[in-house]
């Protein structure tokens, strides 16, 4: 049985809302390409998704800790 709340989307919504979310980040970051960062602009938009992902958790109940710090050693960890 799946442990995840009724109100939670289908793991394909979830893709697509991810999705759209990075499409809106990379509006956000796009003024950041006139001072040379575009290298970096991919990085800041999994870092920022991952900072949204963990404040929805929190937000739903899950304590989870909203953290810039675990997000960067989780990702390092995965190289």
């Amino acid at each position: 049985m799946d442990n995840k709340p009724s109100n939670w989307l289908s793991d394909e919504e979830y893709s697509k809302a991810v999705g759209q979310l990075k499409l809106q980040f990379n509006g956000v970051f796009e003024p950041f390409q006139m001072y040379g960062l575009q290298d970096l602009i991919p990085g800041a938009i999994q870092e920022a998704v991952r900072l949204a992902e963990d404040f929805s958790l929190r937000v739903r109940g899950q304590d989870k800790p909203i953290s810039l710090e675990l997000v960067r050693k989780n990702s390092r960890r995965k190289k």
